[in-house]
């Protein structure tokens, strides 16, 4: 049977694709969606003699070896407790009024302190619902009595609350590098410099706007706080430097070799628990809340990582890898132009899909193409995989304007659920505009120059492995 003079068994793996990104528009639950489209192409491959049974066994077995026995997967869990730990114990609402405190004379501060919490809050979870809803809960309604406009504050709070898919560790990242079979530390250690950079650039739109239009962002009264610098003091060990200090230790301990990501997540959880404990908000209702959302959040990952698994298999069983590595060289695009045409797709996806979708599906689709680009001296580097490297970054950054992009930001329902009324849907969409053109901006340096991403890496990798380790 021929479509278009084309054998419809070699069109299978394209139709599977079309019906695929069709369904995702259904609304019907994602992790079964994408399972049922790659059984059910299986079975059309049976029909055809393309795809045989025995294929079911070994996707069986993919599924368990891959994902339910895989050591690199178990940091996930650990690292959606330990964030859902320091939300619900109420150490970021303290570690915000620091914030705020420590930066009340300057332009913007309370925005700025709104960013930071955001930064920080990225190196303990990569679960983007939960700092952006509580980032809302915690700052919106204090920047609009402080006058702050509602733009400004949406859009910061969206943007700030979406670091944690870059800025280590992040879930996300845990999964690409299982998905593209790189190292964890190097991809954690590569995202560092355009994580904190892009924190960095927001910081300083921040400020600047606040200079020039003051009354977008208008200053806290300077006796807002404690009287006296030992109160402050005080104020700054308690809530500031213990999550911190957690930080440092989980990401520490992985940079120093000391720890693998995984044994670090598990630090993570045990020192968020310690860390409410110190804080007296450790609280048996508070712990029995923490497992269930981190229970049911793993859960709805897990279920997307097996759909997601068995749609690759099945994908590349039917001839897609060998389909899509033929439509390129056919367009003949070269180096350069299929760079841009990845970043593209992945771009105008953001518009529509979850990370998670766009991850787990698109990633493995493009993972024989990395491997080819041939960008001449401009990833020059003595690491091995730099290319591969480079280019998840690039994913990693570009997909944050996926949470930001309408029509279906996540991070904007997110927010549109808890924020007052008085703040509108065109105040949350004109919010973040600026700050999707400043993740645009960091994502063209990088791709610019390499060294952002790999500068990092390329010494880390070069130093001597710790004694034992």
């Amino acid at each position: 049977m021929d479509l278009l003079g084309v054998p419809i068994d070699e069109l299978l793996p394209a139709l599977m694709f079309l019906a695929l990104g069709f369904l995702l528009f259904t609304g019907y639950p994602v992790a079964m969606m994408v399972a049922g489209v790659g059984v059910y192409f299986g079975l059309i491959g049976w029909a055809f003699g393309v795809f045989r049974p025995a294929h079911y066994e070994a996707l069986a077995n993919r599924i368990w070896g891959g994902i339910a026995e895989n050591p690199v997967l178990v940091a996930i869990p650990m690292f959606i407790f330990m964030g859902t730990m320091l939300e619900k114990s109420g150490v970021a609402r303290d570690l915000l009024n620091t914030l705020n405190i420590l930066l009340r004379r300057v332009p913007g501060g309370l925005a700025l302190a709104v960013s930071l919490l955001g930064t920080i809050m990225a190196a303990t979870t990569g679960i983007i619902g939960a700092s952006v809803v509580m980032l809302t809960l915690l700052a919106l309604p204090v920047m609009m009595q402080s006058g702050y406009s509602n733009r400004l504050s949406t859009g910061i709070i969206a943007a700030s609350g979406t670091l944690g898919i870059l800025i280590p560790p992040s879930i996300m990242l845990v999964i690409m590098a299982d998905l593209l079979s790189i190292t964890v530390g190097n991809l954690f250690v590569a995202a560092i410099v355009p994580g904190l950079l892009l924190a960095a650039v927001y910081l300083v739109y921040i400020v600047v706007l606040a200079m020039v239009r003051p009354k977008v962002a208008p200053r806290l009264p300077a006796d807002v706080g404690p009287d006296t610098n030992r109160d402050l003091f005080l104020l700054v060990l308690r809530s500031f430097i213990p999550p911190v200090f957690l930080i440092v230790l989980v990401l520490g301990s992985i940079f120093g070799g000391w720890a693998t990501p995984t044994e670090a997540s598990g630090v993570g959880a045990a020192g968020a628990v310690l860390l409410a404990l110190f804080n007296r908000k450790l609280k048996w209702r508070t712990l029995c809340e923490v497992v269930q959302r981190s229970a049911l959040t793993n859960a709805m990952l897990f279920f997307i990582f097996v759909g997601a698994t068995a749609f690759s298999y099945i994908f590349r069983r039917l001839g897609g890898e060998q389909l899509v590595i033929d439509l390129i060289e056919y367009l003949a695009f070269g180096p350069w132009g299929l760079l841009f045409v990845l970043m593209l797709i992945v771009f105008l996806l953001g518009f529509f899909f979850d990370w998670i979708e766009i991850t787990l599906i698109v990633l493995p689709v493009f993972t024989p193409i990395i491997a080819h680009l041939d960008l001449g001296h401009h990833v020059d580097s003595p690491m091995a995989n730099a290319v591969t490297y480079w280019f998840a970054i690039l994913i990693a950054v570009n997909l944050q304007t996926s949470f930001l992009t309408p029509p279906f930001g996540f991070a904007l329902f997110y927010m549109r659920g808890v924020a007052p009324p008085q703040v509108s849907l065109k105040d949350i969409y004109l919010g973040i505009i600026p700050f999707v053109l400043l993740q645009l901006l960091v994502l063209a340096a990088v791709i610019l120059f390499p060294g952002l991403a790999l500068w990092l890496p390329e010494w880390y990798s070069a130093q001597p492995a710790p004694v034992g380790g």
